[in-house]
């Protein structure tokens, strides 16, 4: 009967504990990070917008769309300083972040480029123009006297680390989410989805995408964005990809039947 008992116990503390599996992983935590600071000015417009000026402000526009609905914001820069290549990363890393967000704008030698366009990292260039703006924005990593210089080679410091492959596939759906709701956005001319090996998203363990949000070379662009109504609609739009990059997220790793902190963007209600 002694027996009996124990063997029930048994299988009752057995039943409980496969009844107490740990929850999914959900998707929670969106790390922005705001190009350039401090003495990195990045690009600068014939008007004078500077490129460091106006990612903050979009970033800090993105983060309290997210905060509102409900997502644990962890900037890399909130205000006016250079952040090393190595701190950007640490910062996301160590927040555990399921998403990487870095904000920044373009430049070209002609005035003709215009638009938005969104790249996941990769060690090949997609074509020659990505290749370009990955060396432009690399290049503030690089400078002499940074703390985050990294030697001639800016890959070599990365490569051990490397896990862009893990979050391929993941990293491209951010990316396309976030052109298609960019290009959706009244006026904002679409330049597509490109690879590139921006350093910033190659030492960060989570899907990643870099944003560049208008060429501050060409007259139109940087007009509107110099005003807050189109920072505010590209904010908003980076915000709606994000919540569906989330809800995407839950669903592979089967958490989308729990209680979520993503609610739908209004516009899809």
């Amino acid at each position: 009967m002694k027996r009996s008992r124990l063997l029930v116990v048994v299988a009752l503390a057995a039943a409980l504990l496969g009844a107490a599996d740990p929850p999914a992983d959900r998707f929670d935590t969106v790390v922005i990070d705001a190009g350039h600071g401090g003495e990195d000015r990045g690009a600068r417009g014939a008007g004078g917008l500077l490129e460091k000026e106006l990612v903050l402000d979009v970033a800090r526009r993105l983060g309290a769309a997210l905060r509102a609905r409900g997502v644990r914001v962890v900037p890399t820069r909130d205000d006016d300083r250079f952040v090393p290549l190595e701190e950007r990363t640490s910062a996301a890393n160590d927040a555990r972040g399921d998403l990487f967000v870095s904000i920044h704008a373009n430049a070209a030698r002609s005035r003709t480029p215009r638009g938005a366009e969104t790249f996941f990292a990769a060690l090949e260039a997609s074509d020659a123009a990505a290749g370009e703006v990955a060396a432009r924005e690399n290049e503030a990593f690089a400078a002499p006297g940074s703390a985050g210089r990294l030697g001639s080679d800016p890959f070599l410091a990365l490569l051990g680390d490397l896990i862009a492959t893990e979050h391929l596939a993941e990293s491209s759906d951010f990316a396309r989410l976030a052109q298609v709701r960019l290009a959706g956005a009244d006026g904002i001319a679409s330049r597509g989805v490109k690879q590139a090996p921006f350093v910033v998203l190659l030492g960060v363990q989570m899907p990643s995408a870099l944003v560049e949000i208008g060429f501050l070379t060409n007259p139109e662009d940087e007009r509107r964005l110099a005003t807050a109504a189109r920072r505010e609609r590209i904010a908003a739009s980076l915000a709606q990809a994000v919540l569906e990059f989330g809800r995407r997220y839950d669903a592979r790793r089967g958490a989308d039947g729990e209680r979520s902190a993503l609610p739908k963007p209004e516009e899809d209600r």
